[in-house]
């Protein structure tokens, strides 16, 4: 079975390396690992840590799960290097100057030979993985050296790889790890069918994160201008079809602000929202601080980090995603109380399945139901509040998974 998995790997390169002839994102992952190991070896053979951290991430989203862990070993002033690696460019691009961390790279291909000089040349001493990346080679190598490896932020279902006929190889994997900090209690039940009873139920440290944008949250004054005295309506990381029901949900809600935030900003996407709109919609850079926004009821946020940030202007939110491979991120929203609607493919997310247990979010697949679920909550303050206040209250009771994590994972290492 490694060998299938080995020739997986280099089936996996050649294909991306064909990819890159034509598709950008493809060029990225295949252009940064050339050369990589040996410009590892060389920028860390000139460093001499007493500790250093691996921390591996596969994209944008998970280096936000692992950057309260970095924050707080930065806080903790913990005598440590941190070198993070990510698998996909999306995030890597966007988070390659991230200054807390010593280094930043592309992880080499899962290969044994890139295995065994990755780890050489980082020469960890504690080594985090987060949520799902399960690189084999990667975890048989530092189990052979005895490297005190965790797991943070994972969330384990039935249906994945682990409880499949042919997934023993990866069952095996998961004795790497000293501690499996997993985000629920099915996730315990379910290692422990498979022999593991090293999980703590540690939680999601993406609300650490959320809470610490919440509190330390700017101003944006664009936004403030574009508002003015109306309600705002602000949707994050949209895709076509969720573009297709706010525009019509604008349409009809003239009263209202709305904001929308595209997951792919390319200008043929954006002129795409513009038309649709019909002359309603200006993009962010196009703003000034003398421009009148009076004839414009829709904002079209064409620039990358600020989103987090503007859902501070928001009494509604919807997240984008659901009409795709899966909803963005909930929570950056739920930290200010909002009421969230989302698309129909939400199940593989634990908090959004929780928030709509607690009459927080709502998952919609028509415009019928967008509406039905918007009306009330424009025009009902009381039913508003409670949905408020249950935002509030569920974020705040799952606030605390980087501090158990940190002191399992750092209380004997410091």
């Amino acid at each position: 079975m490694k060998h299938l998995y080995n020739f997986g790997i280099r089936c996996y390169t050649t294909a991306i390396a064909i990819a890159a002839l034509t598709n950008h994102k493809a060029k990225l992952w295949h252009n940064g690992r050339k050369g990589l190991i040996e410009d590892i070896e060389q920028r860390l053979s000139t460093r001499c840590a007493k500790q250093r951290v691996w921390i591996h991430v596969a994209s944008l989203g998970e280096f936000e799960q692992a950057r309260p862990i970095i924050e707080k070993i930065r806080e903790l002033n913990i005598d440590t290097e941190i070198v993070v690696t990510f698998f996909s460019p999306s995030g890597y691009e966007i988070r390659k100057g991230y200054a807390l961390v010593d280094e930043i790279f592309y992880l080499p291909a899962d290969t044994p030979r890139n295995a065994k000089r990755f780890i050489d040349a980082v020469n960890p001493t504690i080594a985090i993985f987060i949520k799902y990346e399960f690189w084999l080679n990667y975890l048989a190598e530092l189990k052979s050296r005895k490297i005190a490896t965790y797991l943070a932020s994972a969330i384990f279902r039935e249906e994945s790889i682990f409880f499949k006929p042919w997934g023993k190889i990866w069952c095996k994997a998961l004795s790497t790890f000293s501690t499996i900090f997993v985000q629920n209690d099915d996730s315990v039940r379910l290692l422990k069918k498979l022999g593991y009873d090293n999980v703590v139920v540690a939680g999601d440290t993406r609300f650490d994160r959320v809470a610490a944008i919440a509190k330390n949250g700017k101003h944006v004054p664009i936004i403030e201008q574009f508002i003015g005295t109306k309600r705002a309506f602000v949707a994050g990381s949209t895709w076509r079809k969720d573009e297709e029901l706010l525009v019509d949900l604008a349409n009809d809600n003239p009263e209202i602000k709305f904001i929308i935030v595209p997951h792919e900003i390319d200008k043929a996407h954006i002129q795409n929202l513009l038309d649709d709109c019909g002359g309603r919609a200006i993009c962010y850079t196009e703003c000034s601080g003398t421009t009148n926004y009076d004839n414009y009821q829709i904002l079209i946020l064409n620039t990358i980090g600020l989103l987090s940030t503007v859902y501070r202007y928001a009494t509604w939110a919807y997240i984008g995603g659901g009409f795709g491979m899966g909803i963005h991120n909930t929570l950056e929203a739920a930290i200010y109380g909002l009421p969230i609607a989302f698309g129909p493919r939400y199940k593989k997310f634990n908090e959004a399945q929780e928030m709509i247990a607690c009459g927080v979010a709502k998952s919609v697949s028509t415009y019928k139901e967008l509406s039905e679920w918007f009306t009330p909550l424009r025009d009902d303050a009381e039913l508003w509040q409670q949905k408020h206040t249950a935002a509030q209250e569920y974020t705040k009771k799952n606030i605390g998974a980087t501090d158990l994590i940190i002191e399992e994972i750092f209380g004997e290492h410091r």
